[in-house]
């Protein structure tokens, strides 16, 4: 069974899906579990990971983000 934490409808109808985790870089299973929820999902709607680790990236199209920046906006 695949999960994904929180599915959001923007204004006109894109949908974004947001896995949230407290850490993924100390650990790679760790990783690999949050990101494959959101790699099964097949469509070309944008997917983020939101954690509490500093800094940010991509892994296979997922955006790695800080939670505290991104609530900052």
């Amino acid at each position: 069974m695949i999960e994904v934490d929180f599915v959001a409808t923007r204004a006109g109808g894109e949908i974004e899906y947001y896995q949230v985790a407290w850490s993924v870089l100390g650990d790679p299973n760790t990783l690999r579990r949050e990101l494959a929820s959101l790699e099964a999902i097949r469509d070309n709607y944008p997917k983020y990971l939101l954690t509490m680790d500093y800094g940010s990236g991509m892994n296979n199209g997922i955006s790695r983000l800080n939670v505290l920046k991104w609530l900052a906006g």
